[in-house]
Parts: structure tokens; sequence; C-alpha cells
């Protein structure tokens, strides 16, 4: 007699089952690898956006420490302006005639007939306005001089992508001038 064939079962995967299951793991990553470079893109916009914001913010702590500690304000010469005016002018701590204004879109200071841009390429600055108030001399004058800046434009924020921004800050003279 013949011994009987024994039905061994190998245990193992199909070659069916290796296929759906690496369609599997390529469609999952993906979803995933794609969602993580929506979320590298927007992080790279928000720091760039954080980048700009922080550049300008250090541009009007600036100016508003110069017009803190100065004196003789006055709007482009003519004093007060209610109404706002693009360029701001005054004596700093040390008696030296400063201007503010904007030049193409950047912020610009200007002191000692020497020109230096405030801010970085990335931030464009469409509209800067100064109103500054009790700048005439004490006699005729009862208020504290104050000047309210505001500054609108746009941060870069990547290639072809633009955030739109308005600031405004104020600065009061430090030493009396009623």
């Amino acid at each position: 007699m013949t011994p009987a064939k024994k039905h061994t079962r190998h245990s193992g995967y199909t070659l069916v089952e290796l296929i759906v299951a690496v369609g599997l793991f390529a469609f999952v990553m993906t979803l995933s690898s794609g969602a993580y470079l929506v979320m590298i893109g927007l992080n790279r916009q928000a720091q760039g956006v954080a980048t700009g914001i922080d550049d300008l913010s250090f541009a009007l702590e600036t100016m508003t420490r110069d017009i803190r500690t100065g004196s003789a304000y006055n709007c482009g010469g003519i004093g007060d302006c209610p109404s706002g005016a693009s360029s701001f002018v005054f004596r700093n701590r040390h008696g030296v005639l400063v201007s503010y204004s904007l030049s193409g879109a950047s912020l610009v200071k200007t002191s000692n007939s020497i020109q230096s841009t405030l801010t970085d390429p990335s931030v464009t600055i469409s509209s800067l306005l100064f109103y500054a108030s009790g700048t005439s001399p004490a006699p005729s004058d009862y208020q504290q001089s104050r000047v309210v800046i505001i500054v609108s434009g746009t941060v870069s924020t990547g290639p072809g992508k633009e955030e739109p921004f308005t600031v405004e800050t104020s600065a009061t003279m430090r030493g009396t001038d009623i």
C-alpha cells in the first residue's frame, strides 16, 4: 500500500492580499503626506506674516520712542494736523531735526540729511498718516503734544501671497510743553 498523502497547509499571504495591503498603505500615505504639505505651507505663511509684522512693530517702536523723547513737533511745517499728514518732523532729544515719511513703499527716517529705511522689503506700506495735536507753543496751546500714527499696507507671506494690515499707535511727548 502506498502511504496516504497528507495535505499540509502552508500559512502565509496570497499575492492578492499583499497587493491590497500595499495599495491601502500607499493610499493612506498619500493622504497623510498631502495634509503634511498643506500644514507646512500654512506654517510658512504664518511665519511670513509674523516676521513682517515683527519688522513693522520694531520700526513703529523706534519711531514712537524718538517722537516721545523729542520736541517741536510739526506735520511737514504746518504744526497741528487734525486731518492727517504724510510726513512728521520734530527735534530729537539731541536737538537734531528728524523726519519720518513714506518713500515708495517703505517707511523712511531722515536725520542730518541721511535717509534710512526702517521697514523690510517684505512689508509694503501703502498709507502712512500722522495726526498731531498740541504742537503750538505754550501761551496759545494748553494740550500736551500728541501724535497718532496709522500705517496700512501688505505683508508678503510667500511667492504671490500677501496679507493686508492696518496698525495704529500713538506717542505723547514726555517733556511738558504746556
